[in-house]
């Protein structure tokens, strides 16, 4: 069923207000998946935040025309389903997750950051650890030099006085 006048322009503006939101484009060629399939995608997509779409191309370049995404116009062929994500790696992340496991989603291609991505770029950002996950790898850094001071003083503390005095063995389960 094609689209009128009206609704192509309706289409033509949420995915432009998408994609001025969004830091990730990617883009795969979905012919072949049968419609639970695409339904499975969408609900993994949703879950993680990512905007997902079947559009016409014709659109998707109009609607991505002056923002960071336009460098990726040139991917912008055959059936495609597009990504997009606020998240720097979620987009490439549920697009390239789902490839693994089904052979007939091929990754086309995508954008970040204003440069174009091929199929290899798309699963190189779709390695990179999520945002919450980098911050809990520097909270554990900054949380083990203190851990092990705290450890090396205990140990003196034991070998000088035979033991923690009283007062600091008391305080010693509080500060953990």
């Amino acid at each position: 069923m094609s689209l009128n006048r009206n609704e192509k322009a309706a289409v033509v503006t949420d995915v432009s207000a998408q994609a001025a939101r969004s830091q990730t484009l990617a883009l795969a060629e979905y012919r072949g998946l049968t419609v639970e399939h695409l339904n499975k995608l969408r609900v993994d997509a949703r879950a993680k935040g990512v905007y997902l779409h079947v559009l016409k191309n014709t659109l998707a370049r109009r609607a991505v025309a002056g923002t960071p995404f336009e460098v990726a116009q040139g991917a912008m062929v055959g059936p495609l389903i597009y990504g997009f994500s606020e998240d720097a790696v979620a987009a490439a992340k549920v697009i390239s997750d789902f490839a693994k496991s089904n052979d007939k989603l091929v990754i086309k291609g995508g954008a970040y950051a204003g440069r174009a991505l091929n199929a290899d770029g798309v699963k190189a950002l779709a390695a990179i650890p999520s945002r919450e996950v980098l911050i809990s790898q520097v909270a554990g850094l900054l949380k083990s030099p203190i851990q092990r001071l705290a450890a090396v003083v205990a140990a003196l503390a034991e070998k000088k006085g035979g033991g923690a005095s009283p007062e600091v063995a008391a305080e010693a389960p509080a500060a953990a």
